[in-house]
């Protein structure tokens, strides 16, 4: 599968935004998807998850409560609503999809196997 990360941009602290994640390929509603984020000279780290058939969410612990996991499946694609996001919440945030094999959702790196490009959110205070 391959995945399009987009809406990132330049927002206000308290403010929103929301990102999307388009994916072409025959296997995206089957899949546990992710995003992730990385802050320059940190490592990525999970912000959010959603199975494949959406009766499960989990959220990093510095966004929960603020941000908010969604999919349609019909367009294939992933949304992370972004809602008062803070200066610390800067980074390029990534979209993936979870290796299919993986028995429970993962909040780790390698337990994806695709990933988009990436899409900057800078959060101005």
């Amino acid at each position: 599968v391959q995945l399009q990360a987009s809406g990132g941009g330049l927002v206000q602290a308290g403010g929103s935004l929301r990102l999307s994640c388009a994916a072409s390929g025959p296997t995206f509603s089957t899949s546990t998807r992710g995003w992730f984020r990385q802050a320059p000279g940190q490592e990525r780290e999970f912000v959010a998850l959603m199975s494949w058939s959406g009766d499960y969410k989990n959220y990093a612990d510095s966004v929960k409560g603020r941000f908010t996991i969604s999919r349609d499946n019909a367009k294939n694609t992933v949304y992370l609503q972004m809602n008062s996001p803070q200066p610390e919440d800067t980074a390029v945030y990534y979209c993936a999809a979870q290796n299919r094999d993986l028995p429970k959702p993962s909040f780790h790196t390698n337990g994806y196997t695709s990933w988009g490009q990436g899409t900057l959110v800078t959060v101005s205070s």
